[in-house]
């Protein structure tokens, strides 16, 4: 059987139904093929229920953390009613109503897994054992996401560690739980796993956050022990092995930690083993290097665009909403190029992703919140940039002190000195994920510190801390 659209996008998450459905909605006929559940990773086994998870301990600890309000706190959290409210969320792994998006957006799906076979052409081997053969006229898109990586760890894989997947669907809590990692997953893990109950272990191999400012992993840190966590950072696994006590992890500092569950967030790598690209000349396994517009630069594409990758399979930006914006950018660009026009990738035109180019923004979801984008000081004086920095404890802003007592919480700017404009901001303290589009829309539109000035925050709220900000960089005109 042999099926012809314009468009083929291998991958059915957030990522490939944006790629789709901007297509589709420029006049292009689109198909997705997905081997699992329409809706991906995300929507399943990552951002949403994760969330699900995290919300009722931050819902308790805020009230907590409110004179009247503590003093009705009288229990901890019902883990099963936390559960049960996740599987709400996903569905109990149900992808119907994410199907009947994709017909009501006229976009077919065809189940199964997916492999390139040449040039616009994908070989689709069906859950009964049929193959589909599908064409495209204009592109094929890769959307296949990432998976956990597992470090090379002696034992290890004997172990049956859980991944992301296994800590988002899990039916019950285990007792202790060590994780493997500090960064974004290990640490939100650590955070709604210790307000379940379970005793919690996280090893990182240098801090937590590590790719963030470091006062922000310092923070989580601080109030992952608060709440009865165990940290070690700078240590990394050299064996595992499981018993009959749990699982077992030795150290290079010479000691071991024992857990019932161990979670491994050490990394991703992309869904590229069997999709076919060594037909096209790639590699498989590989993660795919795209230019702005999501075009795959090597190998098939050379005078010939056909081919496209976004999402976590090209490495930009390992983050949902990045990957639809991506999705937006490429589908614009398919069709453009189906249709013959002229293609607007200039910076911040309608056809590129340039945002992935240090205007990223990020929430961590642990507690503190950390609510991130563009540049750290680091990743900035890197850059060979002229970097002034300027930090305000953002519990001395009206706003938090209403919001939470003794909030502990700060907020940074890293300003290019010589433009006077922010290249990037941080936040870390609770409920300061709302704040971070303001500073997003700073970043990406370059907006003069001398024009923030009339940006006034409303009082009193946590924003209040732009004007904070302002006020120890100093007016331009002093």
């Amino acid at each position: 059987m042999t099926r012809t659209y314009d468009l083929i996008v291998i991958g059915a998450g957030p990522v490939g139904e944006n790629v789709a459905d901007y297509a589709q909605k420029r006049g292009l006929s689109a198909v997705i093929v997905e081997s699992e559940l329409v809706g991906g990773e995300c929507s399943y086994w990552a951002c949403i229920p994760s969330k699900a998870m995290l919300r009722p301990g931050f819902a308790l600890d805020g009230a907590r953390r409110v004179a009247g309000a503590a003093e009705a706190v009288t229990g901890t959290l019902d883990a099963a009613a936390v559960l049960r409210r996740r599987d709400s969320f996903v569905h109990d792994w149900d992808d119907g109503s994410q199907v009947d998006w994709l017909k009501g957006a006229g976009i077919d799906l065809v189940r199964g897994h997916g492999r390139i076979t040449g040039v616009r052409t994908v070989e689709v081997t069906t859950p009964d054992g049929a193959t589909v053969e599908l064409v495209a006229t204009a592109a094929v898109a890769v959307a296949t996401g990432s998976a956990a990586l597992l470090p090379d760890v002696p034992g290890l894989l004997e172990t049956d560690p859980w991944t992301s997947r296994e800590a988002t669907e899990a039916k019950s809590v285990p007792r202790s739980l060590a994780i493997l990692g500090g960064g974004t997953v290990g640490a939100e893990m650590a955070t709604a796993y210790t307000a379940l109950g379970s005793e919690v272990t996280l090893l990182a191999r240098s801090t937590v956050l590590s790719a963030l400012e470091p006062f922000a992993g310092e923070l989580v840190t601080d109030q992952l022990r608060s709440a009865g966590a165990t940290v070690k950072t700078g240590v990394s696994a050299v064996r595992a092995e499981r018993t009959a006590s749990g699982v077992t992890l030795e150290l290079d500092d010479g000691t071991s930690v024992t857990a019932d569950e161990l979670l491994v967030a050490t990394g991703r790598r992309p869904r590229t083993d069997d999709l076919g690209l060594g037909s096209v000349g790639l590699e498989d396994g590989s993660w795919l290097d795209v230019d702005d517009t999501l075009l795959v630069r090597a190998g098939t594409n050379d005078g010939d665009p056909w081919l496209y990758a976004t999402g976590d399979v090209n490495r930009r930006a390992l983050l949902t909403h990045q990957g639809k914006y991506q999705g937006r950018a490429a589908g614009e660009a398919i069709a453009a190029r189906a249709r013959g026009r002229r293609i607007d990738d200039g910076r911040f035109g309608l056809h590129v992703a340039s945002a992935d180019d240090g205007a990223v923004p990020q929430v961590t979801f642990t507690d503190p919140e950390v609510a991130s984008v563009g540049r750290t000081e680091k990743s900035a004086r890197e850059a060979g940039l002229p970097v002034r920095v300027v930090d305000y404890d953002l519990g001395a802003v009206a706003g938090s002190s209403l919001a939470a007592d003794g909030y502990t919480g700060r907020a940074r700017l890293v300003v290019d000195a010589e433009r006077e404009v922010v290249l990037g901001a941080t936040f870390a303290g609770q409920d300061v994920a709302e704040l971070l589009h303001s500073a997003t829309i700073a970043v990406v539109g370059e907006v003069p510190l001398r024009r923030l000035w009339h940006a006034v925050p409303s009082y009193p709220t946590i924003s209040e801390v732009w004007l904070r900000l302002l006020e120890e960089y100093g007016r331009p005109d002093a």
